[in-house]
């Protein structure tokens, strides 16, 4: 029976659980956090009026111990539990355990997680009910006239246990590994393959059901994914006709009558825009990710809507029928990750997080503008047991084109110091021509080579320029003596000063002539001046410093360019990184150190943990023969696995670690020995 929530826990984490306490504080429900100890430092624990711990770090043994959430619960005195996504969300049992405790569910009935929990039970309820699909296929019959096919997991999802299979020889491997890879991710190795739809797109629908009805709030397009996971997402979907649009939201309603859903969820579908055909894919019985673009467009609050069935509230004073939208919301998803090194997550301290000109934080927007869902602030550390996002930004605004503006301009500003992530891949689609004109679909990010390449190679010299004179006059700063010698004197002025500094991985040398070097006829002889031919001529025009930060403008080709750099010294007070900002973006530069240490020297050949992690396989044995593009073993972080290969044909020397060992960045994992073929006799 359904009653008042007076104190709701949120068995969840980061900005999922910000987002609800949002909700709660609106409502006057008191809230309790639960956490690891890895987050117990996070700004959601904090937002809480309680707050537990569940003591340890990996997901296994906090967020989805049931038991521990529930015990959290019983000690807070809550008497209701949202879930949150991912974790517990989709949990039958969970949700059951929860009923059965005596506390309100914030989430639909358990009969109905469970009738979607499998896909493939679910395509078949769904093909009952009239809702199209794609169909199933037997890996053992399917042939060359089959292909592409997709092989997919029948648990969980975020991509995990998917396989894209192009050619008959790969499917039984890629069916093998999804297989693996499911019964890792979701406990259930069960998946099953279906034909694949070359350039679909992913198209949602919300609903909300209730006692009353099913009520259909818009739709989504989700169609910009890396890994099968979504990157960009925006409301209402583009390009459809009305037919089309009326047609799918149909298909969703249907979909929720036929389990008798109760709450907010979201039916999926796969739209083939060449035919403007679309196929059931899945109904996630939860709340998600991308549901503020929603918000924004219909002027509604979906936690308060769950909020609101669990309670047996009305959700709106509206019926079921269509719901008319207000301009167009775009979300992009900022993630810990390195698009350029095959999404490789990142760990470690995030320095700087601070993004311009946001209206909200948590909640719809009441006018067009900016919203922040965060789950991370400045000086949070970014660890390695959760997923790799980090925030999503959404804008509103009366147009897509203006709502896309917006967002690219606020993107770009953000200040985001410490962690690689994919701000650069970001702003790369969102100034891509495909993206621009809704030519969308889900391999559009590989399609294209969207990794993001950062500022064009003037500015970044100019970047460059600009950390190397501001990193002298910070040290300039600190000095105690000898403080009256200009920065960069030289007293032989034979060649420049050079810093070199490494981005990425690569180096970055700048050449460059302190103040008063110059010829007595030049009149810029009191500035720095580059030496570089692709700035030719550039010099700096003004410079100042205050704590870790300088302010150094620099003018080329009559155009005057401010840059902030802003410094983080290592533990040896010399070397550090140093972000630069400029009205382009951003550029990460690390100092090179000028003594190597010999105890960080590794063998020839040998394979690096890329970031902190597990091993989930190792696919070799010491002394094995391999070639180049074998896999050695599978790495696991942030809920994504990662393959690390032989670099080149030759025998496995050293195997130092084995399956479920935990290794830090930087370890040796693997040494593959190069093997070098006979030389022909002369």
């Amino acid at each position: 029976m359904s009653s008042t929530i007076h104190r709701l826990l949120v068995a969840n984490r980061g900005e999922i659980a910000s987002r609800v306490f949002a909700t709660c504080r609106r409502l006057g429900i008191e809230t309790v956090a639960v956490h690891s100890d890895a987050d117990a430092g996070l700004p959601f624990v904090a937002e809480a009026d309680l707050a537990v711990r569940l003591p340890g770090n990996s997901p296994a043994e906090t967020y989805l111990r049931a038991d521990l959430v529930l015990d959290a619960a019983r000690r807070s005195g809550a008497d209701a539990i949202h879930p949150g996504y991912g974790f517990l969300s989709e949990n039958a049992g969970f949700a059951r355990a929860v009923l059965d405790a005596g506390l309100t569910w914030v989430g639909p009935a358990p009969a109905s997680i469970e009738q979607m929990g499998s896909k493939i039970a679910a395509k078949r309820l769904m093909a009952e009910a009239g809702v199209p699909c794609l169909d199933d296929l037997d890996p053992a019959t399917v042939t060359a006239e089959d292909l592409p096919v997709l092989v997919k997991a029948s648990a969980g999802g975020g991509g995990r246990g998917m396989r894209i299979v192009r050619d008959l020889e790969s499917l039984s491997t890629a069916v093998d590994s999804a297989r693996d890879e499911a019964a890792s991710a979701f406990g259930d190795g069960a998946v099953f393959v279906e034909p694949y739809v070359e350039r679909g797109r992913h198209v949602e629908v919300q609903v909300v059901g209730t006692p009353d009805g099913v009520l259909v709030l818009g739709d989504r397009d989700c169609s910009l994914q890396r890994r099968h996971q979504k990157v960009v997402e925006e409301a209402p979907a583009p390009g459809l006709r009305d037919e089309v649009r009326a047609a799918l939201h149909g298909a969703a309603r249907a979909a929720a009558a036929a389990i008798d859903y109760r709450g907010a969820g979201t039916v999926e579908f796969l739209y083939d825009a060449a035919t403007e055909r679309f196929y059931f894919l899945e109904m996630n019985t939860r709340l998600q990710v991308e549901h503020p673009v929603t918000e924004a467009v219909l002027g509604i609050d979906l936690v308060e809507a769950q909020i609101a069935v669990a309670e047996g509230r009305p959700v709106v004073e509206r019926d079921s029928s269509p719901v008319e939208t207000n301009g167009h919301a775009v979300e992009v998803r900022l993630y810990a990750e390195d698009p350029g090194l095959d999404y490789q997550p990142q760990s470690g301290r995030l320095d700087t997080f601070e993004v311009p000109d946001v209206d909200v934080r948590f909640g719809p927007l009441t006018a067009p503008g900016l919203r922040l869902d965060a789950g991370f602030g400045s000086g949070d550390e970014v660890g390695t047991h959760y997923d790799a996002m980090l925030a999503k930004l959404i804008s509103w605004a009366p147009t897509r084109e203006q709502a896309i503006r917006r967002l690219r301009g606020a993107l770009r500003r953000a200040r985001i110091h410490g962690v690689v992530t994919n701000r650069d891949q970001l702003l790369a689609v969102l100034e891509h021509p495909r993206f621009l004109t809704a030519d969308l679909d889900t391999g559009l990010l590989a399609d294209e080579d969207l990794a993001g390449t950062g500022p064009p190679a003037r500015d970044r010299t100019l970047a460059a320029f600009a950390a190397a004179v501001g990193r002298a006059e910070l040290t300039a700063a600190r000095r105690t003596t000898q403080r009256g010698i200009p920065v960069g004197w030289r007293n032989v002025v034979a060649a420049p000063t050079t810093t070199t500094f490494t981005c990425r991985g690569e180096e970055v040398r700048v050449a460059w002539y302190g103040p008063t070097t110059a010829g007595r006829d030049d009149p810029h002889r009191t500035h720095h001046r580059l030496v570089d031919e692709q700035a030719e001529g550039a010099y700096v025009v003004a410079v100042s410093t205050s704590g870790s930060e300088a302010r150094v403008v620099v003018e080329h080709d009559g155009v005057r360019v401010p840059h902030t750099v802003h410094e983080s010294l290592g533990p040896d007070g010399d070397t550090g990184r140093y972000d630069v900002e400029a009205p382009w973006g951003h550029l990460a530069l690390e100092t090179v150190p000028r003594f190597t240490d010999p105890a960080d020297q590794v063998a020839a050949g040998s394979l690096l943990a890329p970031m902190p992690g597990t091993v989930v396989r190792v696919a070799v044995e010491a002394g094995q023969q391999v070639r180049a593009g074998d896999p050695v073993l599978v790495l696991e972080a942030m809920k994504m696995q990662h393959t690390v290969s032989a670099p080149a044909d030759g025998v496995v020397g050293l195997l130092p670690v084995g399956a479920g060992q935990q290794v830090a960045a930087g370890e040796v994992l693997a040494v593959v020995e190069p093997t070098h073929p006979e030389k022909e006799p002369a």
